[in-house]
């Protein structure tokens, strides 16, 4: 009978990375406690080292594209109240006449 390959979610993965980072526990009790090959957490922890500095592109990422699409609106908002107040001295003057 073969290894059946176990599958790990993202999130246990990083509550192991972080156990071993932060020094809760020490690399032997992670690996046993988990059942876990030496291996695959260096790998785990290259991952983590090689990923880690995207999560922060991606939160600026997308800050920057809500402050963008913030401008954007405030300028419609002030071109339609220029045009409003336009709109009105034009219809003030019609009525003058």
């Amino acid at each position: 009978m073969g290894k059946t390959r176990r599958s790990f979610s993202s999130g246990f993965k990083f509550q192991v990375v972080m156990e071993l980072l932060t020094g809760r526990k020490r690399r032997v009790e992670i690996l046993r406690e988990h059942q876990l090959s030496d291996s695959t957490l260096e790998r785990w922890c290259q991952q983590f080292q090689e990923r880690g500095p995207c999560i922060f592109n991606r939160e600026d990422r997308g800050r920057s594209a809500e402050e963008g699409r913030i401008a954007e609106l405030e300028r419609v908002i002030g071109r339609l109240t220029v045009e409003l107040e336009a709109s009105k001295k034009a219809s003030n003057w019609l009525k003058s006449r």
